[in-house]
Parts: structure tokens; C-alpha cells; sequence
């Protein structure tokens, strides 16, 4: 398949002088494409000019052959938009919200938007909720209304920005299963510091650290980075500070009455530990940038284990 987006050396320098990208370039085709990195690595900055709200310093981004600057208006039309945050619209129906943003859109035929919010609605689950007003949806069914209004009109490319925050792990799962269901038909990159958001759905990464793009391809060749750097290691007790100090620990657990500990190595061996097979995408995220001097707490990988 064919790139849908295409970036060449994208940087960006806000005023003041702050740095968010540097020769960013990516090709991104059709199906589920994660964009990684911790909280402040650039990913927003990066979105924002995909979606023609922010002109980069540098370089040019095109979408399905037109550029972000100079083709803005066009490019709008190819995409679809789910933000961190969709809360607003709190005293109208879905069916009212969706209606009103399918016509913004430019579905200005009446029979057609109807057919198309009772499409959408469908595909997200949410047909039957269709008259209740938006404060009474939960957390995940406003998400879901946000996924509604971004398909709407039909885009070709789906741009999601940190979609699972605040959800409950069921609403996780159901909004990774979700985004597994959209990928076939067209391009999805979704934006995320939580690694789980991606599911198995998703065949194609990057992952941006300090505004620059230092890793680019597959779940599985991540992974393989990995090798040797995941470990296991049983204490007769608990972990003790130096070890701590050597071990970023994702799982502790009670095996034969001793304290087993998995963990990702900050360096060196840790006397005793073996090497683990079934390394997670997880865990390969982890100790990618724990080589990179960054810790679990910084990375949120707490709040993503144990889901899916």
C-alpha cells in the first residue's frame, strides 16, 4: 500500500525558542499506525501539523498527495479528528451532536447525514443511546461519540491523540477493539504515551523521544531490541534498594515462597537474574527508554499492565 502521509524533515520551534521536533520524516499508509513517545516528546506537535494546525519551522507534510501549508483547506476534508478531550456539547443528544458536525462537515443533504449517523452509531456501539443527552454519557461512550463524529464524513485518515485516558480498563479493551475494526479501510494514527492503546491491531510504529524519530518499525522488531534486557530473578525476600537501583520492576509475585521479580535492567546482569522469552510490546517500550534515561513512572507503564 501506498504512503497517505508523508513527512520530510519536520521540525518545529515555538516561540521562545523550545525545540519540539527535529528532522522528523515518516511514511504512514493505510491501517493502524502507533506514534509513541513519553509526555512532552513532540507527538502533539507532530499531530497538530498532520492536521493542518500548526505550520512546521521546516520540512513539508502531504496528505494523499497535497501539502498541510498550501492545500490546508483540501487536506481537512481527508481527515478525521478525535482530540484527547471531547466534552463539550453537554445539553444536546447524539444524534443532535453528530447531525450538527456531519453538516459542518459538509454532508448538507438531510438523507444523508441521517443514513450516515445511524452507520456510525452502529459501528461504535452507541445506536442505542442515539437520544441521550451528552452529560449523560459515561467517560467511554463519549469517547466512542468522539470516534462518531470523526467518521462521519467519511475520512480517509483517522488522527486520535491519547484516546484512553481516563477510561476504565473495559472501556480500553472496547476502544482498541474498536480502532482494530477501522484500520482496514483506512489510515489511523493514534498518539499515545500507553503502549496497550495500540493493541494487536497495529503492524507499524514510531516512537519520538526529545522531538526526534529514534525508533521506526514493526511491534516485533521492537521487541527484538529487547532481547536480554528483560529479566527474571528470585529473592528469598523482598527486593532490596540496591536492587531497585538496577531494575525498573514491571511485575513482582509470590512463586515457591520466594519473591519473584520481572523487571527491565537499568545495566549490567544482576547476579542470579535469567533472561525471559515473551517479551511484551510493553515491556520492549520500556527498556527502550529506560536506555534512554527515562523511568516506569514517567512512561505510565503502571497504569497500562495487566490490560489486554
Amino acid at each position: 500500500m501506498g504512503a497517505v502521509i508523508e513527512a520530510w524533515d519536520v521540525g518545529h520551534v515555538y516561540q521562545g525558542g523550545t525545540v519540539a521536533l527535529e528532522d522528523v520524516s515518516l511514511e504512514i499508509g493505510t491501517g493502524l499506525f502507533g506514534l509513541l513517545g513519553s509526555n512532552g516528546a513532540g507527538k502533539s506537535t507532530l499531530m497538530r501539523i498532520i492536521c493542518t494546525l500548526l505550520v512546521p519551522t521546516k520540512g513539508r507534510v502531504t496528505v494523499d498527495g497535497l501539502d498541510v501549508v498550501t492545500d490546508r483547506r483540501s487536506v481537512r476534508r481527508l481527515f478525521g479528528y478525535l482530540p484527547q478531550e471531547f466534552s463539550a456539547w453537554r445539553l444536546q443528544t447524539v444524534t443532535e451532536v453528530l447531525d450538527t458536525l456531519a453538516w459542518i462537515s459538509g454532508l448538507t443533504d438531510s438523507a444523508t447525514r441521517k443514513r450516515r449517523i445511524g452507520e456510525v452509531l452502529e459501528s461504535v456501539g452507541l445506536e442505542k443511546v442515539a437520544r441521550r443527552k451528552v452529560k449523560h454519557l459515561s467517560g467511554g461512550m463519549r469517547r466512542r461519540l468522539g470516534v462518531a463524529q470523526a467518521l462521519v464524513h467519511e475520512p480517509k485518515v483517522l488522527i486520535v491523540d491519547e484516546p484512553t485516558v481516563g477510561l476504565d480498563p473495559e472501556e480500553r479493551l472496547r476502544f482498541r477493539r474498536l480502532m482494530t475494526s477501522l484500520a482496514s479501510e483506512r489510515a489511523i494514527v493514534l498518539s499515545t504515551h500507553i503502549v496497550a492503546d495500540l493493541g494487536s491491531a497495529c503492524s507499524d510504529l514510531a516512537l519520538l523521544d526529545r522531538g526526534r524519530v529514534e525508533f521506526r518499525g514493526s511491534p516485533a522488531e521492537l521487541i527484538g531490541l529487547a532481547a536480554g534486557k528483560v529479566i527474571e530473578v528470585d529473592l528469598d525476600g523482598a527486593p532490596d534498594a540496591s536492587l531497585i537501583e538496577r531494575l525498573e520492576v514491571v511485575q513482582q509475585q509470590l512463586v515457591n515462597g520466594k519473591t519473584r521479580i520481572r523487571g527491565v535492567l537499568k545495566d549490567g546482569m544482576l547476579p542470579g537474574a535469567r533472561p525471559v522469552d515473551g517479551i511484551t510490546l510493553e515491556e520492549a517500550y520500556l527498556a527502550f527508554m529506560v536506555g534512554r534515561g527515562h523511568d516506569a513512572v514517567e512512561l505510565d507503564m503502571a497504569d497500562a499492565a495487566g490490560e489486554d
